[in-house]
């Protein structure tokens, strides 16, 4: 309390970064005036911080006189993708002993889902993704996990700015189909990628409880061998995996 009281230091972190929420929040675009009403911070308050912003580079102002994040966030983003990654992989290598399948972590980027660790399984066939690889939420088992925690419309933000490719003939072409299969990943607690951004593969998905970022953890295979039975196996040790993962997160 001492600290706030004595000056506006703390008050003005709290700010900028309020204000760099929101427009991430707003799909990584906004207007003055839309942050005006989003916010109970005066407009003055709103120019200064984002003029400030803009001269460091972690926001811009775009031709349209709109807002939008700037390219030193991503050096950060990256750098703290790389932490969470690699306090996870503990977990997703203990996921990979017990059931001999790759394991993923993945966080959500604005309107896409990036990858921030992985361990392969030992089989030689195998499901492999490049760490750093950004992928769609709506036919990835992860991004799919991920979506059943936020809100309807927003998740219809998220994939109307980013598009449904259909990568196969099992993958969801419409929101309404999209939004069918949340309702039953949020009945069930998990995410299953049917074949729907690569055949002959099959992913399970669970997100980690409170983490500062929407993320989520995979175990995906060969169709062959992630089956009914390795579901059966799989969702309880994924439960307890983002468990742990949730704890190292929060402290």
């Amino acid at each position: 309390m001492a600290e706030r009281a004595a000056g506006s230091g703390v008050q003005s972190v709290e700010r900028v970064f309020e204000l760099l929420e929101l427009i991430a929040d707003a799909g990584g675009a906004v207007t003055l005036s839309e942050l005006a009403a989003s916010t109970a911070l005066p407009l003055p308050t709103i120019h200064r911080l984002l003029r400030t912003l803009v001269g460091l580079g972690y926001a811009r102002q775009l031709p349209n006189r709109r807002y939008a994040l700037g390219p030193k966030l991503i050096r950060l983003g990256e750098g703290a993708n790389l932490q969470l990654g690699a306090l996870a992989m503990p977990q997703l290598k203990g996921l990979v002993d017990d059931l001999g399948e790759t394991s993923n972590m993945a966080v959500l980027d604005a309107d896409m889902v990036v990858y921030v660790a992985q361990v392969p399984s030992r089989h030689s066939m195998r499901m492999f993704t490049e760490v750093g690889r950004r992928a769609h939420t709506h036919d990835t088992g992860v991004g799919k996990a991920i979506l059943a925690q936020l809100p309807d419309e927003q998740v219809r933000g998220i994939v109307g700015r980013a598009g449904m490719p259909t990568p196969t003939g099992h993958s969801l072409g419409s929101v309404e189909a999209l939004l069918a299969d949340l309702a039953r990943i949020r009945e069930r607690g998990y995410a299953v990628d049917e074949q729907e951004q690569e055949l002959g593969v099959r992913c399970f998905a669970m997100t980690v409880p409170n983490a500062p970022t929407p993320s989520a953890v995979s175990v995906s295979g060969p169709v062959s061998r992630v089956d009914e039975g390795f579901a059966d196996r799989a969702v309880p040790l994924l439960r307890e995996a983002v468990k742990k993962i949730s704890v190292e997160l929060n402290g």
